[in-house]
């Protein structure tokens, strides 16, 4: 083999080879930072919520002493705006000092001492998209390995100020470079998101080989509008989607949003349901300083918890005969399935009617397309908290789903 072409194989087969780290064989869980509090960076009016090492310990605090550390909501995660205007004299990104008075790396000692991990903030391009600095092609080396000296745990690499041959050859090349720390740290890529989401534009072979997981579509707003809008592009475009899914590499349809001002009880229950049967990450973004009784009680569902978490990491699709996510959608019903493990299934009703009347849903079983165990199935209601009894193939499950709200069922086999 000719030594220029062995050199340019090895080459494709480091950054094929270079998401080796192991990590998030589940959906991972935690807390981020940017839909509630975005780019706040006055600290002199607004010093509990500005982007600050005072915000991020308080949330840390919470996820341990609160119950969500427990449930597997581990990442403590910091997003824009973080950094100083300019690198440092070694041309190092650098936390603003008035803002992150003990660094970063002081940061992430807290953090782990209580039982969590940190994840942190960069864009492949210019600048951030808050006007910070970015990470540029020259600058991937030294920024991996500041953030492995600092003791980081996941990164999320944003694509604002930038071009799409910058990102084809700056997200790959990051990955390599984490890799390459000896420190494991997940890696969130927003590629897709800049690329329209589909192929030829994406290409989702290749985004499982370097990233952990992925941003799919723009950023969620505080709104059930908009959660409706994340829900149909992901049912609209399964067939692609739900391949590249699994363990190790996951669809990210953004932050919950749950315990914020733009959902209700019910909606907040939607997006808790759907995000678990798509194996979504959960990463909310709230204020857990002051989040609702009934917020907390959908977040640190059990029982929803596990059906994200299951460990054959198939998503949902939507309209599929074989293994579906969307079993069933007409104007206002819509009806998403997700095959777990053990032989187990996940199926979320929702109704997308505001008009302020409850409308009943008869299902069972085989319409569903659960007929491996002819016994039957016991058939738990997640949110409710209550045992529907045992089910066989063909008896009627009523079930009554409130407006722009869902019911998400827990279906395991009776056969041993």
């Amino acid at each position: 083999m000719q030594p220029v072409l062995l050199v340019t194989l090895l080459s494709v087969l480091g950054l094929v080879c270079s998401l080796d780290n192991g990590l998030m064989r589940t959906p991972p869980m935690g807390w981020l930072a940017w839909e509630r509090y975005r780019c706040n960076t006055d600290c002199t009016n607004d010093p509990d919520n500005c982007i600050s090492e005072h915000l991020f310990r308080a949330m840390a605090d919470r996820l341990a002493e609160d119950g969500w550390r427990a449930l597997g909501y581990e990442y403590v995660n910091i997003d824009d705006c973080w950094t100083s205007k300019k690198r440092d004299a070694q041309g190092r990104l650098q936390p603003d000092p008035k803002r992150f008075p003990s660094g970063i790396k002081a940061l992430a000692d807290y953090v782990h001492a209580k039982g969590l991990k940190l994840g942190i903030y960069g864009d492949m391009g210019l600048y951030t998209c808050g006007g910070y600095p970015g990470t540029t092609l020259d600058t991937v080396q030294i920024d991996a390995e500041t953030f492995a000296e600092w003791g980081v745990d996941m990164l999320k690499l944003d694509g604002c100020y930038s071009n799409d041959s910058m990102k084809a050859e700056g997200y790959p090349k990051m990955s390599a470079a984490l890799n390459a720390t000896g420190r494991p740290i997940a890696y969130s890529c927003s590629w897709p998101a800049y690329q329209g989401g589909l192929p030829p534009q994406v290409n989702y072979t290749q985004l499982g080989e370097i990233c952990n997981l992925w941003r799919n579509y723009g950023d969620i707003q505080d709104s059930w509008d908009d959660v409706l809008n994340v829900i149909d592009w992901f049912g609209s475009n399964q067939e692609v989607l739900q391949p590249a899914a699994g363990p190790g590499h996951w669809n990210d349809p953004d932050m919950l949003i749950i315990g914020d001002f733009g959902l209700s009880y019910e909606q907040s229950k939607v997006q808790m349901a759907l995000w678990a049967v798509l194996a979504a990450p959960l990463f909310m973004s709230n204020d857990l300083r002051s989040i609702s009784d009934k917020a907390k009680e959908i977040l640190q569902n059990q029982m929803a918890i596990s059906i994200n978490q299951d460990r054959l990491g198939l998503q949902e699709i939507r309209n599929s005969i074989q293994n579906i996510l969307f079993v069933f959608q007409d104007k206002y019903f819509e009806v998403w399935k997700r095959t777990l493990s053990k032989g187990e299934y996940a199926v979320a009703f929702l109704l997308t009617a505001n008009d302020g009347t409850p409308r009943p849903y008869l299902a069972n079983l085989a319409k569903l397309y659960i007929v491996d165990c002819r016994l039957g199935y016991k058939v738990y209601d997640v949110f409710d908290s209550s045992f529907l009894g045992i089910f066989t193939l063909i008896d009627v499950i009523y079930l009554k789903i409130n407006p722009s709200g869902v019911v998400l069922l827990h279906i395991s086999p009776v056969c041993v």
